[in-house]
């Protein structure tokens, strides 16, 4: 170690002392978040409102801080929560142990597991990070029906998938904003003569 080197180390102290400070004010005037930020999960909604979990349980055995509880149950033609023959009766995670490594996500076949620009999820009671599935289930957009009601898109589970794999998402108009609602809902038919990929 150099004689001066103790002295250059200050300098750099010194230099930020003279610069403008840039103070944000949260929690009052909240930061957006990155267009791509993932933060809190969102349980996603078929475009007739029926649920995308088909309660599988893959996303709780991915997640290697043990934070997803899943428990299936099965529709009937009374009573049908989404297009398969199962849905997600029960639904908890555990943001006490979630990690967000985002393994869930790409564990899970229908897409109905995502990851949205949330991230205010501190909290001083225990039992509020627990969320169920109420509190991950996307909101119904116009359109959108409560569930439980009969399939509206299709015949069968398949024309579910072959339909939405016809549709790409709408990018918003300002290429430095984020999408207000996950990309399941964004949806709209490609027009003719473009590229439906």
């Amino acid at each position: 170690m150099g004689m001066f080197d103790p002295i250059k180390g200050f300098g750099v102290t010194f230099g930020m002392m003279f610069k403008k400070v840039a103070t944000e004010e949260y929690p009052e005037a909240g930061a957006p978040a990155a267009p791509r930020y993932h933060g809190r999960h969102q349980l996603n909604r078929h475009p007739d409102g029926l649920e995308k979990c088909v309660g599988c349980e893959l996303c709780a055995w991915a997640c290697p801080a043990d934070a997803i509880f899943v428990e299936g149950g099965d529709n009937t033609e009374e009573a049908r929560f989404s297009p398969g023959e199962r849905y997600g009766k029960d639904y908890q995670i555990n943001y006490l142990r979630c990690i967000g490594c985002g393994l869930c996500v790409e564990a899970c076949p229908t897409r109905s597991l995502t990851m949205i620009n949330f991230y205010e999820l501190a909290d001083d009671d225990r039992q509020r990070l627990i969320y169920t599935k109420e509190d991950l289930l996307a909101p119904l957009l116009p359109g959108m029906e409560q569930p439980p009601h009969p399939m509206r898109l299709g015949e069968n589970e398949q024309d579910y998938y072959t339909r939405e794999a016809n549709f790409r998402p709408v990018p918003p108009a300002d290429p430095g904003e984020a999408y207000d609602q996950p990309l399941d809902f964004l949806y709209h038919a490609p027009q003719p003569g473009t590229d439906a990929s």
